[in-house]
């Protein structure tokens, strides 16, 4: 490939390692918050349970996905998906999360057990999972195409690209997630960054929906076009810049409990 090529493969393969973190941060606070009433032993196993259905769940996603990528019906409701859950997101975050100190003693009441416990886990799985494939999907499909051979309907280094970007979620909820939740602890105003970009990407899967041949509400080629790559990592960037700089920082550190819930 190209110099050219490979710095812009490179370039989003680090966009999607950001993003990937942030999100599989959220994931792993979700998932803390779902078994910390467990006994430890159970916790664990859980845990082990919904990081192998996280392995399963993105395979299949991507397998899926490579497929129907270039069906217009199914970006046009993955488009409709990544900004429903960023909006969502964003308006529990901001509306919600005020009465949920209220609602907690309620929710004690109604915890599962273990296996009720890895039901949920696994649904949450599938959730993250689709999450996590259709954002790199549709910062892969704008990639200029390469030699190689194709997968399922997908070229093969678009293929790739996503391939890493769901494994590297895994690994970071695995092993670096921790990292990512202090991140977010220290600097909170990154998880709504985090979705109002993912919530960007579903506009670009959006505007390669509308500039789709059997669709053509916008001029055919215009989602590859460099006037809106432009845009779109300028917007993506901004978004990032916000959330960091604007964030307030949070110094006070979790405590030991808190710190032991989501070990």
């Amino acid at each position: 490939m190209e110099l050219t090529i490979l710095l812009e493969y490179a370039w989003v393969l680090l966009l999607l390692i950001a993003l990937e973190g942030l999100l599989a941060a959220d994931n792993a606070l979700v998932l803390a918050i779902m078994v910390k009433h467990l006994p430890e032993e159970e916790r664990k196993k859980a845990l082990f349970y919904g990081l192998a259905g996280a392995f399963v769940f993105r395979f299949a996603s991507l397998f899926a996905i490579s497929f129907l990528v270039n069906v217009w019906q199914v970006q046009a409701i993955g488009a409709l998906y990544l900004l429903f859950i960023a909006i969502n997101h964003i308006v529990r975050k901001l509306l919600i999360h005020k009465g949920r100190e209220k609602n907690q003693e309620a929710e004690e009441k109604k915890k599962s057990g273990f296996w009720g416990t890895v039901l949920k886990i696994e649904l949450a799985d599938i959730a993250f999972a689709v999450d996590s494939i259709l954002a790199a999907v549709v910062l892969a499909v704008t990639l200029p195409e390469t030699n190689l051979p194709k997968i399922g309907g997908m070229d093969g280094g678009h293929f790739l690209v996503i391939f890493a970007g769901g494994m590297i979620g895994l690994i970071i909820m695995r092993f670096a997630a921790h990292f990512f939740v202090r991140l977010l602890q220290k600097k909170p105003g990154l998880e709504i960054a985090a979705f109002l970009i993912v919530g960007w990407v579903g506009v670009k899967l959006a505007v390669f929906t509308l500039s789709h041949p059997e669709v053509s509400l916008l001029p055919y080629g215009f989602a590859k076009s460099p006037e809106w790559k432009i845009t779109f990592y300028a917007v993506l960037i901004l978004i990032a810049l916000g959330g960091w700089f604007l964030s307030k920082e949070k110094n006070e550190l979790p405590s030991k409990e808190e710190s032991e819930d989501r070990s």
